[in-house]
């Protein structure tokens, strides 16, 4: 039976105590928090700075039973200090969080790399690991850039976070996937999207931020990319739709989009 979460940017504009209180009414177990913004100046809830949210959103996971999957973004840039995110790493922690969302904005591969193993060896300390994103636009384009460099950090907490649009959008390969060690998946996000490529980075970046298709509904290789992967993984469901927003209640969208997400990887499994 797959385990599935309820990304942050599905219903970016819920508290985590909303959300998780969502999550539970939908079905999810679990939920992925957004503690950092994705970029500078966006929505993110930074709990390991409001010692009242983060109470609060405590008591609702206590209460609901619900748990976290993930804190995202960490999004390694050229002044990116490891040391400074001892209180995030205390905060996930606290949350019994698993997994650390890490994007990469520092052009020189090198540096990046040894940061993000002094960033996993951190993290580990507090039982979090460390799941490196690509996505098309960042120093981390692809599916094997991000295997280079998970191989290279050589340490049990480095993963590979596959995202279902940006594991299409950048041409990546399913033999690669197949290839990758077990121990460097920890969990994968769902969804689709039109067939056609956007053209522009541009493009890209505006469908994957803001306006996704739920599972099953687009063009993407889902079936495929599903079979790839290895059973037992967290699912987290990321379907960011801001015009479907307007007129559908954030619990109508993650409704929608776990009901999508469970019925495609059901057939999927039922067919293997």
């Amino acid at each position: 039976m797959a385990s599935f979460s309820l990304a942050a940017l599905t219903v970016l504009e819920l508290a985590p105590p909303e959300m998780i209180e969502l999550a539970a009414r939908c079905g999810y177990g679990k939920v992925g928090l957004r503690l950092l913004p994705a970029t500078p100046g966006g929505v993110a809830y930074r709990l390991m700075d409001d010692a009242a949210l983060l109470r609060e959103t405590l008591h609702r996971l206590q209460s609901t039973g619900v748990t976290v999957a993930d804190l995202e973004v960490v999004a390694f840039r050229p002044e990116t200090d490891v040391a400074s995110f001892t209180s995030f790493f205390e905060a996930g922690a606290r949350l019994g969080a698993k997994h650390i969302l890490v994007a990469a904005y520092d052009p020189d591969l090198a540096r990046f790399s040894d940061r993000y193993r002094e960033f996993c060896e951190a993290a580990a300390g507090y039982g979090l690991t460390s799941d490196l994103e690509f996505m098309p636009w960042t120093s981390v384009p692809d599916l094997k850039t991000a295997m280079r460099i998970v191989a290279g950090a050589d340490h049990p907490a480095a993963g590979i976070l596959v995202d279902a649009l940006h594991f299409d959008r950048s041409q990546s390969a399913l033999a690669d996937l197949r290839a990758i060690p077990a121990e460097q998946l920890h969990y994968w996000q769902l969804c689709d999207g039109p067939a056609e490529r956007p053209a522009t980075t541009e493009q890209l970046i505006h469908a994957a931020r803001e306006e996704r298709m739920f599972p099953g509904e687009g063009g993407i290789d889902l079936v495929g990319l599903t079979r790839a992967m290895p059973d037992g993984l967290t699912i987290s469901i990321e379907v960011p739709t801001v015009q479907l927003a307007k007129s559908a209640s954030a619990e109508a969208r993650a409704r929608r989009a776990l009901e999508a997400g469970r019925a495609l990887v059901e057939r999927v499994r039922a067919a293997s």
